[in-house]
């Protein structure tokens, strides 16, 4: 074979060789670029927002450092406005456990001073950084991962919400698998106070999501109602496994934000096979 011949084979293997690894080094190239470009001024952000957290009493050293990694991972994948509903979300809880405090203690269900754990932390917004990691990688993705990563945050929200007004103005308790009276803080039970306020606070995370730009405003719906559906389904795994000793809180906290998020991930992509 002449010199020609071989380096027009060569040619060909080096271009079959680039063709296969041109996905992986887009995607260690986008990475690089995100880190480059966003990567400090997230840390930044977010290791503030875990100090002003930590020094408010919110969360305990390893509830801020999980909060630094989810709001570093939202912001590194979505920019500022990807920190946002992550705030939004802090101060509907902040708010809301704060609100009645004395009624709580009365009742034995107030939240422990010394702030939420690692494990609450990630148990409430693991399923958002989990839906939204993978952004960084593929953004073409990022239209419904985010629908995902939304809802999640929108269960979180609805779930803590409903929980806190509901023990701090509720006027009675309901058990939602029979509509049983049950004292108020009970695991399962529902009070009319705490679901409205928590479907409330669902529409308030879609509503800022939109705003910020993370998300279109057709797919708010879509995200406020996947939180609510996440919500009712924390209080059923409350009344039964829960009570049962077959979960615990927090695993039923994670469960129920990764099935909001399916929920909306599975609407999204039927609404766009229709062309809606």
């Amino acid at each position: 074979m002449h010199l020609g011949a071989r380096l027009a084979v060569l040619a060909g293997r080096t271009n079959r060789s680039a063709g296969i690894l041109a996905p992986c080094d887009t995607g260690l190239t986008r990475v690089t670029s995100l880190i480059h470009s966003r990567g400090l001024p997230a840390a930044v952000v977010a290791i503030g927002f875990a100090v002003v957290a930590r020094a408010m009493g919110s969360v305990t050293d390893g509830g801020a450092l999980a909060g630094v990694l989810v709001a570093f991972i939202l912001m590194l994948a979505c920019g500022f406005p990807g920190f946002i509903p992550l705030v939004t979300v802090f101060l509907l809880t902040l708010i809301s456990t704060r609100w009645g405090y004395q009624r709580k203690q009365r009742l034995g269900v107030a939240e422990r001073r010394r702030g939420r754990t690692a494990s609450q932390i990630s148990a409430n917004l693991g399923a958002a950084a989990l839906c939204t990691l993978p952004v960084i990688w593929f953004p073409e993705l990022s239209e419904l991962l985010l629908v995902g990563a939304m809802a999640a945050l929108a269960e979180a929200a609805a779930d803590t919400v409903s929980s806190e007004v509901g023990q701090a103005t509720g006027r009675g308790a309901y058990m939602i698998t029979d509509f049983r009276e049950a004292p108020i803080g009970t695991n399962g039970a529902i009070s009319v106070e705490g679901t409205l306020a928590g479907c409330v606070a669902a529409c308030i995370v879609s509503w800022v999501s939109a705003s910020c730009g993370l998300v279109d405003w057709h797919w708010t719906p879509v995200i406020a109602l996947a939180g609510i559906s996440g919500m009712f389904l924390d209080s059923v795994m409350g009344a039964t496994w829960e009570n049962a000793g077959k979960m615990g809180n927090n695993s039923v906290n994670f469960v129920s934000t990764v099935c909001a998020a399916d929920l909306a991930l599975v609407v999204a992509m039927l609404m766009r096979r229709v062309g809606l």
